[in-house]
């Protein structure tokens, strides 16, 4: 029997679609000799750090092994992993398929973490059965029977799950050893925060930090603009000034900031004639737009509808797994495979059932079309977003799933248009010795943009100023300047994060990078994290209050802003995950090994743990409330074990300092004393009961109730009726 065993669900169900499916059974499909499973994503994880600490470690109130520098760093000498919760089902039963299997396929995702994902499933039964590498980027049937059809031995790909395994460690490894041992630093310090610090997360709230502090430290630059209109036979046309080479009253930006001179432009120039000294008319044309990555559709999301990088993904896997409306979601690629543009008339009729309203724009649309966006050497693990050809229920859709909804469907319709194209015309005058020059475009083809309303993001909208018609000239013709403009400016700040641009961030790494070789490697490697990640990560960020919200924009916090302030640069830069990009690389290529990769990841974390484990800091916005009964400690807060509450204690709680308070809005308060009723006496034994206020539940009010003070000797309870307990309803 040959077992496949898909990265999900959707990936089993197109491989059995193609096998043919005879049958179904728990957590797998049968198809003749063939049985298909699937994984849901990685269904294992790594052990938490208490797993690797000796049993001897002192507990917390809530049942964990305290934080202590002495135990720093945990380097674990056999790396243990455990299934997820949620996973355990499916993962029995991919082991009782394993017991029957004669050969198994690996049908993971094509790329590290597909191989890693699989392989780990495989390794955890201690598989020795012979296995299989299905390889493909899209679930088309094409793609599929071609897959099925080229089937390679695994271990050939042996170096990509390597290195996947290789980057989780060692992510594993930053993650646990120097949030601990900075946290511990800053408690010495008084902090009570949480430092959490990761590869890729430290290095996004760095940037967020870096660009507000860029904008706040911003001193605008006074500056002068010139614009000149003028008078040809033809029609009056507008053109801004053009410095010369050596221009005086110019800043090292090529900005003109010299008042004076400016004056002296204005008043050169007006009321005097020129001539048309270039003037040229070039056919131009705008490609198609491609398909949605998730990293653009969050960003035109954003921005639209200001939508956060959570809610693009919600609603774009709702669209994909709900609805089935629109193909896998998690990708980094805009492109499209070329075995799928066959599909395009079904997928167009598709469309027409399920949006009536574009009926119009898919009649016009031509299938035969095919655009640069369908290109096999440009598709990676996943192809771009585009509509499915199923026909589902538009009406079912919220307003945000209609919304990114609309968006794909015209990114796929545009692709059966032809080309845009327009005439750019460029003109420059010459007048008193001052060079003026304008540039517009007359659209000769509307093409693709018609399947578009507006102008708007998706377009490419043009710079403003450029789409304009402008009179027939020629070179040599004369042109006057009725009348030249100073036009007073002033710069402006960068624009502030939006969860949609620092997701593009994220992808861009490498422009933030200014090392051309660390710059060339983060560029090639897709920035850090992935697709599938960053909006988890900028969630994540905002979750510790590192990162919050001011409108659409993304801002950082004081206590952001302190956790970079208090690392060294290279925990907070990218430049991390260059070094680390290259290094796996050779592990996939089999020109370096795992062993040799985690070697130098242990050093570096000895020597940065070394460095954290060395005094104290302080870090702004963590301050934490100094223990007001034995004036030496701090109040830390702590969850309650078995409830949804928080309590505080003071850190020299293991010196014998026993002050506790409750916890209200994260800030601590002294307890409500206990007071038993001399008047209402238990049933049961006599003593007296205390009215608690009992606990909220979501969406219902506390209910009071009544317990006996005598436990947990006696257990006795009442509930509460009009403030008093209602003895003819007592529960043991």
């Amino acid at each position: 029997m040959r077992l496949f065993i898909a990265e999900k669900p959707s990936v089993a169900k197109a491989i059995a679609g193609e096998l043919g499916q005879t049958g179904r059974g728990d957590g797998f499909i049968e198809c003749n000799s063939d049985v298909v499973t699937w994984c849901f994503g990685h269904m294992l994880e790594q052990a938490e750090p208490d797993v690797y600490l000796p049993e001897d470690v002192p507990r917390n109130q809530s049942g964990k092994k305290i934080w202590r520098a002495e135990d720093l760093p945990i380097i674990p000498d056999t790396w243990i992993t455990e299934p997820k919760s949620d996973a355990k089902q499916q993962l029995a039963a991919i082991g009782r398929l394993l017991k029957k299997a004669t050969l198994i396929v690996n049908a993971g995702d094509p790329d590290r973490e597909g191989q890693l994902l699989v392989d780990a499933v495989l390794e955890y039964f201690r598989n020795t059965r012979p296995v299989k590498r299905f390889w493909v980027s899209a679930q088309d049937s094409v793609s599929v029977q071609r897959g099925l059809a080229a089937l390679k031995d695994n271990e050939g790909y042996a170096g990509c799950g390597a290195a996947a395994l290789a980057r989780g460690r060692a992510d594993w490894l930053i993650g646990m050893n120097l949030s601990r041992a900075y946290t511990l630093r800053s408690q010495r310090g008084g902090g009570q925060a949480v430092l959490s610090i990761g590869r890729v997360q430290t290095p996004t709230l760095a940037l967020v930090v870096a660009r507000d502090r860029e904008i706040e430290g911003f001193k605008p630059v006074d500056y002068f603009n010139i614009a000149g209109t003028f008078q040809h036979a033809n029609g009056i046309f507008t053109a801004k000034w053009m410095p010369k080479e050596d221009q005086a009253g110019m800043d090292s930006e090529s900005r003109l900031i010299d008042k004076q001179v400016a004056e002296g432009i204005v008043q050169a120039a007006t009321g005097q004639t020129g001539h048309v000294i270039e003037h040229t008319d070039t056919p131009k044309k705008d490609q198609h737009p491609r398909a949605f990555a998730l990293s653009d559709i969050t960003l035109l999301a954003s921005k639209k509808f200001g939508s956060s990088a959570e809610e693009v993904l919600k609603v774009c896997q709702s669209l994909y797994e709900t609805h089935k409306l629109t193909s896998y979601p998690r990708t980094d690629c805009d492109y499209l495979p070329e075995s799928q543009h066959e599909d395009a008339p079904q997928v167009l009729a598709a469309l027409k059932k399920v949006n009536p309203d574009l009926v119009r724009i898919i009649d016009a649309c031509d299938p035969t079309i095919k655009s640069k966006t369908w290109n096999d050497a440009k598709i990676t693990a996943h192809h771009g977003i585009i509509p499915t050809m199923h026909a589902g229920d538009a009406s079912a859709l919220s307003v945000s799933e209609r919304n990114v909804y609309n968006l794909i469907v015209r990114a796929y319709l545009a692709q059966f248009f032809p080309v845009h194209e327009y005439m750019s015309t460029k003109i420059i005058v010459e007048v008193a010795g001052e060079v003026f020059g304008v540039t517009g475009k007359t659209v000769t083809r509307k093409g693709w943009r018609a399947v578009y309303n507006e102008q708007s993001e998706e377009e490419g909208a043009e710079e403003e100023g450029e789409n304009r018609a402008l009179p027939a000239v020629k070179k040599g013709d004369s042109a006057a300047c009725q009348k030249a403009t100073l036009e007073p400016t002033k710069s402006t700040p960068p624009a502030r994060f939006t969860e949609g641009t620092l997701g593009k961030a994220m992808e861009s790494i490498h422009k933030f990078v200014t090392d051309p070789e660390h710059k060339k490697i983060l560029k090639e490697g897709d920035g850090i994290g992935t697709s599938a990640t960053r909006a988890s990560i900028i969630t994540e960020l905002k979750n510790k209050k590192f990162l919050e919200t001011k409108g659409k924009a993304i801002v950082s916090t004081q206590l952001g802003r302190g956790l970079i302030d208090v690392l060294p640069e290279v925990i907070r830069s990218p430049v991390l995950t260059a070094l680390y990009e290259r290094m796996l690389k050779k592990i996939e290529q089999g020109e370096s090994s795992l062993a040799d990769f985690m070697a130098k990841q242990e050093q570096f974390i000895r020597d940065q743990v070394a460095k954290a484990n060395d005094g104290s800091i302080t870090v702004a916005g963590s301050a934490a409330p100094a223990c007001p009964k034995c004036k030496a400690g701090f109040l830390r807060r702590f969850p309650r074990k078995n409830s949804n509450g928080f309590f505080w204690s003071c850190t020299r709680y293991q010196e014998g300092c026993d002050a506790s308070f409750d916890d209200k809005a994260g800030k601590p308060v002294p307890k409500v004393p206990v007071t038993v009723s001399q008047i209402h006496k238990c049933g049961a034994c006599g003593c007296g009961l205390i009215r608690r206020q009992g606990t909220k539940r979501p969406g219902k009010p506390a209910l009071p109730w009544w317990s006996c003070s005598g436990y947990p000797e006696c257990k006795q309870s009442y509930p509460d009726l009009k403030g008093k307990p209602d003895f003819n309803f007592s529960r043991r």
